[in-house]
């Protein structure tokens, strides 16, 4: 069985990845697998210096992600001419690695950690999706305590991403994260056991 596991911005998304890994999960993890592909002599490094420009590779060949970042962050078209170059490359890399995954070991749970996995439509490709799940006033005082942030830039940040209470509601598991720590271990453990006799809702 695989699953997509996404989240919203200070949910605990990792900590519930890391939780599952740890009872036997294989992890692909959507972010790692971006760093991978825009890698000296990948394909995508190449595209990507074909349209924004050599000013965007340092000299040692590898991406300048912050300057780039500051082009795309700026730019919606940017923005999007750079995920139009990334975002397949993403998802086939993905593809392979959970099919391998599958192969080898068919008994197994596949986690894709993606963090956009709703606001890229990619929810269709997974057995299942779970969501790390806080309200949002939790999400808020996180980022706030976390990050250092204003109230003002946690919003923000938040009101970037696809509403928290609209993921739940899509999603096949919600593990709560807005408890202990042994809570959301207590929902895990009812998940895996799940598995043994087909989904149940948390």
């Amino acid at each position: 069985m695989n699953i997509g596991l996404t989240g919203g911005i200070a949910t605990g998304k990792s900590t519930v990845a890391r939780m599952l890994v740890a009872r036997g999960a294989a992890l692909v993890d959507a972010d790692r697998i971006a760093r991978e592909i825009v890698e000296p002599g990948q394909a995508s490094l190449a595209r990507i210096a074909e349209r924004f420009g050599d000013r965007v590779i340092q000299a040692d060949g590898t991406l300048d992600r912050r300057l780039l970042g500051t082009i795309v962050f700026a730019d919606a078209d940017e923005r999007k001419a750079l995920e139009a170059i990334t975002h397949p490359a993403i998802r086939e890399l993905m593809r392979e690695r959970i099919a391998a995954l599958e192969a080898e070991r068919p008994d197994r749970l596949v986690v894709a950690d993606i963090p956009l996995l709703y606001e890229s439509g990619l929810q269709h490709l997974y057995e299942g999706v779970m969501v790390a799940y806080v309200p949002r006033e939790v999400q808020r005082a996180r980022l706030i305590g976390r990050d250092g942030l204003s109230p003002e830039e946690a919003d923000k940040r938040i009101e970037a991403q696809m509403d928290i209470e609209e993921k739940r509601r899509l999603a096949d598991y919600v593990i709560d994260n807005s408890g202990s720590l042994a809570d959301t271990e207590a929902q895990l453990d009812r998940f895996w056991r799940s598995l043994r006799s087909g989904p149940v809702p948390l």
